[in-house]
């Protein structure tokens, strides 16, 4: 994991259940004798999740609606961290921080991840997209509930889902970066035959049940991740002076080459992989950028990336 994230040697349990009680159900020992979770169970999985945000990021009022994603958070600082690495490269090593610094985060999701951990590492503010009026009810009150967010993070719906930035975006709004995390599947097989893997893998029979969390709409969509990422990018041309760094999480390693040849289309003037790992899962962070240097300098003075 990323150098500064605080999650990067594991997690304290017991610590975790004084701040979040209810976490206390779930514990149990390990057969090295490690007080853990059992990973496979959802309750416990989202029990933890508010643990963490509880006690590490601000968030004292979290919960997601049944059969919603819950998203890792590790992972997902470890996202950001990496996304304030790049911008810190481009401002003379200051890491922007403050609510001057404005990202999008495409597919915000139920849970409002990145606004929270966003939020909480760095200060940044937050127009949270989505397509589902469900999750964003559900982001919104947990904006509303927490008062560290309330100020700083708006929700958008997406009507179109052909569209990324049309719709959500204004015509007077620039942002610093783009942020996503796209559905990783083309269709629901695709799904079901990950979630047994991962029922294998955790050395459960597939009989035990076969949702690990995570709606359609998050899941998959047609033509899957690569597919998502390629509509992303053609209409990252037309956003090409309102944003400085578009961004997403691509998951498979393979993708980046045909990822490479939509982006040549499109013609940035910088592209950057950076290799992201948790455990024994690897990913990438695909980043791009249309500003050429001297457009780069105007848009950090600008808008205060030094302060």
């Amino acid at each position: 994991m990323h150098p500064r994230n605080i999650h990067r040697d594991g997690y304290d349990m017991q610590q975790l259940s004084e701040t979040y009680p209810a976490l206390s159900a779930f514990l149990s020992l390990s057969p090295a004798g490690k007080t853990t979770i059992d990973f496979a169970d959802n309750a416990a999985v989202i029990a933890l999740n508010s643990a963490l945000l509880a006690r590490h990021h601000g968030a004292q009022a979290w919960s997601l609606p049944e059969g919603y994603l819950c998203p890792p958070v590790p992972g997902r600082a470890d996202y950001l961290h990496h996304l304030a690495d790049l911008m810190t490269r481009d401002n003379r090593d200051v890491v922007p921080h403050g609510p001057l610094i404005e990202i999008l985060d495409l597919g915000v999701g139920a849970g409002c991840i990145f606004p929270i951990l966003g939020r909480s590492l760095y200060g940044w503010s937050f127009v949270g997209s989505d397509i589902d009026e469900v999750a964003l009810a559900n982001a919104k009150k947990i904006c509303s509930d927490n008062e560290a967010l309330s100020e700083y993070v708006k929700v958008r719906l997406q009507k179109n889902q052909s569209h990324y930035f049309k719709g959500v975006t204004g015509s007077d709004e620039q942002f610093d970066a783009v942020i996503c995390n796209p559905p990783f599947y083309s269709n629901e097989e695709e799904a079901l035959e990950a979630s047994d893997r991962k029922w294998r893998n955790l050395g459960k029979s597939n009989n035990a049940g076969r949702n690990f969390g995570g709606t359609s709409k998050e899941l998959y969509c047609p033509g899957g991740e690569l597919s998502f990422i390629r509509g992303m990018i053609a209409e990252s041309f037309f956003y090409a002076r309102k944003v400085y760094w578009f961004t997403t999480l691509v998951s498979r390693k393979e993708h980046i080459h045909d990822l490479r040849r939509a982006l040549q289309k499109v013609r940035p003037t910088e592209v950057v992989v950076i290799p992201m790992s948790q455990g024994q899962k690897s990913s990438q962070l695909l980043a791009w950028t249309f500003l050429d240097d001297q457009q780069r300098r105007h848009w950090r003075d600008s808008r205060f990336w030094g302060n």
